[in-house]
C-alpha cells in the first residue's frame, strides 16, 4: 500500500516526538550559520575593495605629484646675508679701571667682562624656482669664541617663484658674561686690535609648494664671521659660508 507525502516525510522517535526525514528544524541554531558566514565574507570582501581602491588613489595622486615635481625641477633657495649693522656696542670688567679715557686696556687681565651688544641683520632669500618656497621660522645665534650670545628669529614666510625678498632680524645681547680667560681675549681684541670677531650662525628650513603640496623639507644653513670695530661701532669685514660652500 502507497503511504502518503506527508507519512514518508515524518519518522516517530522512541519519545514519540516527529522529526523531518530531510533538512533540519528551524528552531535549530545551526540553520543560522550559513547566513552569518555569508554576511562576514561579504564584509570582508568590502574592506578589500575599499583597501585597494585607497591605495590606488593614493599611489595616483603620488604619481601626479612626482610627475610634476620633476617637471619643475626644483633648485635650493639661497638664504645670505648681505648687511649687518652695530647699533651698540660696550664692553665692561669687574675691575672700573680697565679702560682708559681713550679706550686702551690698563689691567691686562680682568677676572670676568660682560659684553653688550646690539646688530641689525640684513638677510636675502633668493627663490631661482619656477613654485613658490615655504620658509618655516629660522632661528640665528651670536656666537664669540664659541660662547653662544644671544640670538635671534625670524618668522616663517612664504615666498614667490622667481623672486628675491629681504629679510630682517636683530640680536640683542644684554650684558652676556664672560669668564677670565674669555674676558682677557675679548678686552685684547676690543682695545689692542680694535677687532671683535663674532659668528653668525642660523639654520634655515624650507619647502617647495606644487599645487598646495609640500616638498620634503631641505636645511639651508648660514655661517658668518664678522668683525666689529668698538671704536667705529661698525663691521669691517664680513665672511659668509652658505651650505658649507663660500657665497
Amino acid at each position: 500500500m502507497q503511504m502518503p507525502p506527508h507519512a514518508r516525510e515524518m519518522r516517530p522517535t522512541p519519545n514519540g516526538d516527529h522529526h523531518r526525514r530531510h533538512g533540519l528544524s528551524a528552531a535549530s541554531p545551526l540553520a543560522y550559520y550559513p547566513r552569518s558566514s555569508s554576511s562576514s565574507a561579504s564584509f570582508k570582501g568590502c574592506c578589500c575593495c575599499l583597501f585597494l581602491l585607497s591605495s590606488f588613489l593614493l599611489l595616483l595622486v603620488l604619481a601626479v605629484f612626482l610627475i610634476i615635481f620633476l617637471a619643475v625641477k626644483p633648485e635650493k633657495p639661497q638664504f645670505d646675508l648681505q648687511q649687518v649693522g652695530v647699533q651698540y656696542m660696550g664692553i665692561s670688567t669687574s675691575n672700573p679701571s680697565s679702560f682708559d679715557g681713550t679706550g686702551t686696556a690698563v689691567s691686562p687681565s680682568p677676572t670676568t667682562a660682560s659684553l653688550s651688544l646690539t646688530i641689525h641683520l640684513l638677510f636675502t632669500a633668493v627663490n631661482p624656482n619656477k613654485v613658490g618656497i615655504k620658509y618655516g621660522e629660522s632661528r640665528f645665534t651670536v656666537m664669540y669664541r664659541g660662547i653662544p650670545l644671544g640670538k635671534a628669529s625670524v618668522p616663517g614666510f612664504y615666498q614667490e617663484a622667481h623672486s628675491t625678498r629681504n629679510v630682517e632680524a636683530t640680536i640683542a645681547v644684554d650684558r652676556a658674561n664672560l669668564m677670565q680667560a674669555d674676558a682677557a681675549d675679548l678686552i685684547r681684541d676690543a682695545s689692542l686690535s680694535d677687532r671683535v670677531q663674532l659668528r653668525v650662525l642660523g639654520d634655515v628650513g624650507a619647502k617647495i609648494r606644487v599645487l598646495d603640496f609640500d616638498s620634503p623639507g631641505v636645511q639651508v644653513s648660514v655661517d658668518c664671521a664678522i668683525v666689529i670695530s668698538r671704536r667705529k661701532q661698525s663691521i669691517t669685514d664680513k665672511q659668509c659660508g652658505f651650505d658649507g660652500l663660500s657665497v
